[in-house]
């Protein structure tokens, strides 16, 4: 069956809502509209208004009022309309939403998904097309996963509606409607476990969410030139799989990591030093980094300059096997 990843995660999201009736979905335009982007579509219609209905456009209320309900028995999955629009919320979710299990001994745990459309490459203004995983995923206390394919979609949302634990789960906008021939339900990897999407022996590729696909066209370029890439997809940024990034590591002597945050402080940083920490004597080049620029996200027209492309990773390939 042909599945986009929109449908995937609406699947997610009805199939745990029909098992768990604790579970709550809500936010702006989740209810009657089905949100921007859709993902939410039918789900008032056939859970009716108390399991899914509409928020004020007021982010830190929405998470708000997602902690208080989920210290009292709820699941609540609630949607940031957009990756920029997020960040009224972050004092709930970095003063409370992460602390309140370390804050409480482990007797209150706040069982909240906080769904985040982030990304570019939609032609998308200001504040739509962002990527600010590396703020939660420097938050202690989050859980901060993002998949790539509708397999995961489905997978990776229900495993975060499940977890009695705070997750961030960041949905690659400009992926919605890529599709896979998948079975639903699907079980995939558990959270914190990293996959290997294409395996090369020249060089690791580490990436995630919308730059997968970016990572696995490049590595089809390559192996047309001779060159083998192994691609590794993360699927879950906190808590991080350190073991089969440097397995790979170790046995291509080289890594490019490739995300559309900015270089400065992003996920490609931390990569970079567990690389340098765990698999120093198997390098044979400096880890390298593949990003967006370190400039507020541009113009809509500009954006393909912005965002990272095959091209901009063969050429770090190029650099990397030139040591």
């Amino acid at each position: 069956m042909s599945v986009t990843l929109a449908g995937a995660l609406n699947a997610a999201l009805r199939d745990a809502m029909s098992q768990d009736a604790k579970v709550l979905v809500f936010g702006a335009d989740v209810g009657r509209l089905g949100g921007v982007f859709r993902i939410t579509d039918g789900l008032q219609q056939h859970f009716g208004e108390k399991r899914c209905f509409d928020s004020p456009v007021a982010e830190a209320g929405i998470v708000g009022t997602a902690l208080g309900l989920a210290l009292h028995g709820w699941r609540p999955v609630v949607e940031m309309q957009f990756d920029g629009f997020s960040y009224p919320a972050l004092d709930q979710i970095i003063s409370h939403v992460a602390k309140y299990a370390n804050r409480s001994r482990g007797r209150l745990r706040v069982p909240i998904t906080i769904r985040i459309p982030y990304g570019g490459g939609i032609g998308g203004a200001e504040h739509h097309s962002e990527s600010p995983e590396a703020y939660f995923a420097h938050t202690a206390g989050l859980t901060v996963v993002t998949p790539a394919d509708p397999a995961d979609a489905y997978a990776l949302l229900r495993a975060s509606i499940a977890s009695d634990d705070p997750v961030v789960f960041l949905e690659p906008k400009r992926r919605y409607w890529a599709k896979q021939d998948v079975e639903l339900p699907v079980e995939a990897a558990p959270i914190g476990r990293a996959v290997v999407r294409r395996a090369g022996s020249d060089c690791t590729v580490v990436t995630y969410g919308p730059s997968v696909r970016i990572a696995l066209d490049a590595a089809e370029l390559a192996a047309s030139e001779g060159r083998q890439l192994e691609v590794v997809d993360l699927r879950s940024l906190v808590p991080l799989d350190e073991q089969t990034v440097v397995s790979s590591v170790e046995k291509t002597g080289r890594c490019i990591v490739v995300h559309e945050a900015q270089s400065m402080l992003g996920m490609g940083a931390e990569i970079a030093a567990v690389v340098q920490q765990h698999a120093f004597y198997a390098l044979k080049a400096p880890v390298l980094r593949v990003t967006g620029f370190d400039v507020p996200y541009p113009p809509a027209k500009i954006e393909d300059h912005h965002l990272p492309d095959a091209e901009r990773l063969l050429d770090a390939v190029e650099l990397a096997m030139s040591y």
